[in-house]
Parts: C-alpha cells; structure tokens; sequence
C-alpha cells in the first residue's frame, strides 16, 4: 500500500427524523449493521449523529466485530459517549486491517431509555440491521429470542476507513428512491476499483420545503437543513443528485389534507433554483456534480398531467444545462418508449412511483455507463 494515505468514507446514511410513534425510546437495546467494506485500509473511525433529536443520547457501549475479533470503540479514550441533540460525535481511530470485499459488524449498546428520533430508513443489498434485548456487542452471535430485523439506521451515519490517497467517494444525494437499492446495487458493480458509494438520503424530502406537523414530519428536513449536512464526506469528489418528484407529487391542496396545500407547489423555475443551488454548494466543496433525470410518475396516485409537465420542464432543464459535469438520465432509462410517462412494466414496482429491483438495477447501470465513461 501506498505512503500516501486519507480518511475515504466507505459507508454512509443520511440522518432523518423517525416515524412518530409511541414507542420512540428503547431501552437496553443494542443496535447492529453488518457493513460492507469496499477498500483496504489500516484504521477505521466511525460517526454517530443526533442531528434531528431533541434530547441527548447516551451510547453505553460499541464495538466493530471483524476477522473473528472485536474491536473497542472509544470515544476520547472513554467507553460510551453523549451526543447532544442536534450534534455528532466521531469515535477515535481503530487500528485494524481493512481488506476490500470483508464484511464488519458495528454494535453499540444503549442501557437507558434513549430517544430514537435520529434514523433513516434505508434498503438494498447491502443494507440491513438487528436491534437486540440486552448488551450483545461482543456477542458474536445473537440468540434470535431476543432480536429482530430492521431497516432503521439509527444514529450510524458514518464510516472511514484510513486508505490510499487515490481511492475516492462518490455521494449520491436524494429522497426514498435512493434511500432504496441503487446505490447499493453501484456499490457491487463499483467492486475491485478504487471508488466507494455513500448514500445520503431520507424517505419522502423535498428540495424546497418540508413539513411543521407531527403527522410528517417524517418525511424529512428540506434541502437547505440536509444538503450541508450531508453531502461534505471524508475523501468525496463526486456527488450525484436526484431530487425533486415529492416537491412535485406532495401537494394536493387542503380540501383534501390540511397540511399539503397545493401552494407547496412549486414553479419549474423555483424547483430548478432548487437544484442550482444544490450545484453551487457542491462546487465550493470542489466536488463533480451530476444529476438524475425524475422518473416516470403516471399511475401513481397524485399523478395529474399539470405534475408530469413540471417533471418534463424540470427534466429538460437537467438534460441541456452546462452547470453539471453530466447528466444521468434514469428517466429514459426506466421509461417505457412507447409512453414515456410511464416505467417499462418490468421496472416499475407496482406504486408507479418506485423502481422494482430490476429497475434499482438499471439506475445502478445507468449511473455506472456515466461515471466510468467520464473518468476513464
């Protein structure tokens, strides 16, 4: 390996607000994500972030699990650690060898009734969890009495790992259709090269507004909250945007639910002020920018011709713009050529709204033909 040596983030989340429920505080409860590692490495640091809590967090205890070992995660030298409401705390570094293509697990334990706001619900591949009853972080294997599947990410936001100076992160930034499987699915195809995949994206957001009601407030914070939050991420150069259909299909007037007005709706030219604002941002990050085409919406059940000439308008705008290094057009990937209104049967998953695996598949391929054809 290389003398030359940075921090490459190998595996990202964003970090949302959680479904309001009665039962939003755990208690002796551990939490753990299997994690792909897609580069070698001699250190790892891992990030836990508390940005949308409204009251401290106290992780008891964590540990990383590889190669048949655990690993202690400290913070500051300590074992646990608290993460005030609307903050981030970074563990120390874990000196351990990292190989392209293993698999760790990260647990941490929280013994005390905690506040399980900060999360994000995300799929794919190579994204799941288990919560478990008790302090099981050096657990190897637990008992399946006392734990259960989640898609939850909880407070995980963020791993490093300590690599060579050529390796880079790629982050793609956006709502539920890519807090869904296709940046999972660019992962594995991105397998043996020196790129990682970081997602950063929360179910149901908007670029320009956001809901004030408990109702929905799950559906996340609007760009200007998420956008400088997310997207600046250890050894990133590259982000790639998708954004922008529930600006589109949310509104839907207060005759029909009080807290989605169609004056939420925006103007093509507001929507696109959205997203020029997005690349400026990025830009002061140094960082390529490329956007993905919105896909298609007819069927679904907001659709109205008025939405789909927005999507159009908006669409075009990202086809022909110069302000992007490249455009990835999952639109006319996924359409069906005969009504391009509408997804190719085979990739729509049955809402006309989100892709079936085999059209998460195609988004990966698509993206894929973009970013290698423009850095070979």
């Amino acid at each position: 390996m290389s003398n030359e040596m940075k921090w490459v983030s190998m595996w990202g989340n964003a970090v949302s607000i959680n479904e309001h429920r009665p039962e939003t505080y755990g208690k002796n409860l551990t939490l753990r994500y299997p994690i792909y590692c897609p580069l070698n490495g001699t250190k790892v640091r891992i990030n836990f972030d508390n940005y949308c809590g409204t009251e401290s967090v106290c992780i008891t205890r964590a540990s990383l699990y590889i190669n048949e070992a655990f690993y202690h995660v400290l913070f500051g030298g300590q074992e646990g650690c608290k993460i005030e409401a609307g903050q981030q705390v970074t563990s120390d570094e874990i000196d351990v060898e990292v190989n392209a293509g293993d698999e760790m697990l990260v647990s941490f334990y929280m013994e005390d009734f905690t506040e399980l706001r900060s999360a994000v619900v995300a799929m794919g591949p190579l994204s799941s969890g288990i919560f478990a009853v008790g302090d099981m972080t050096e657990v190897t294997d637990i008992p399946k009495e006392v734990c259960a599947k989640t898609k939850n990410f909880y407070f995980l936001n963020n791993i490093s790992v300590y690599t060579e100076k050529s390796n880079t992160a790629v982050v793609c930034y956006g709502d539920s259709i890519t807090a869904q499987d296709w940046p999972d699915y660019l992962t594995l195809m991105l397998k043996g090269g020196r790129r990682t995949v970081i997602r950063r994206a929360t179910s149901g957001s908007r670029i320009l507004r956001e809901y004030d009601n408990i109702t929905y407030e799950s559906y996340g914070l609007m760009g200007k909250k998420r956008f400088l939050h997310e997207v600046p991420t250890d050894g990133a150069d590259t982000v790639i945007i998708q954004q922008g259909i529930n600006d589109i299909i949310h509104p839907v007037g207060t005759d029909v639910n009080p807290f989605r007005p169609m004056s939420d709706l925006p103007t093509t030219e507001e929507l696109i002020g959205g997203l020029k604002w997005y690349i400026e941002q990025a830009r002061t990050m140094g960082y390529k920018v490329y956007v993905g085409t919105l896909l298609p919406i007819e069927g679904w059940r907001t659709y109205a011709e008025f939405r789909n000439d927005l999507r159009n308008e908006y669409n075009n705008w990202i086809r022909t713009t110069d302000l992007i290094d490249g455009v990835i057009d999952f639109d006319k990937a996924l359409c069906n050529p005969e009504n391009p209104k509408a997804f190719l049967k085979e990739y729509d998953s049955g809402d006309h709204l989100h892709p079936s695996a085999a059209g998460y598949k195609r988004m990966a391929e698509t993206a894929y033909e973009v970013l290698i054809g423009h850095n070979k």
